[in-house]
């Protein structure tokens, strides 16, 4: 069984697991170390199962998080993704409009990743693919 991200056919899928208060972050099977790298660095927390074959690997937003900082920081990865030629997907029940006006500004103005900062924002700019 693959991954939302195998499934999918996107680089990363963001989404909230079913039945908890967990952000994943998955990636397609055999996904390649400069991509976990970065979702490491975006603040995720890389998580691996041994199994038969490839390992399982997949990334989360920390657990002390509350819920809406989970949504934010899942959102501010999109566009240092997207920078780095990521294609992505994020569920809406994860998104943060705010999240993401504030990285894509980062990365516009800065070119690093940052921490996530909640600042007002109106709605959801366009080539974000969600569902």
């Amino acid at each position: 069984m693959g991954s939302r991200a195998d499934v999918e056919g996107t680089d990363v899928t963001i989404y909230l697991k079913p039945l908890t208060d967990a952000v994943h972050a998955d990636t397609p099977t055999g996904a390649p170390e400069q991509l976990l790298a970065l979702l490491d660095q975006l603040g995720f927390e890389r998580r691996t199962l041994p199994t038969p074959g490839p390992a399982s690997v997949w990334h989360e937003a920390p657990a002390h998080l509350d819920e809406d900082a989970k949504k934010q920081l899942a959102t501010h990865a999109v566009p240092w993704l997207h920078k780095a030629g990521y294609v992505v997907r994020i569920d809406d029940d994860v998104w943060d409009a705010a999240a993401y006006t504030d990285a894509a500004t980062a990365v516009r103005d800065h070119g690093a990743p940052a921490p996530p900062l909640a600042v007002p924002a109106m709605g959801r700019p366009a080539g974000t693919r969600r569902r």
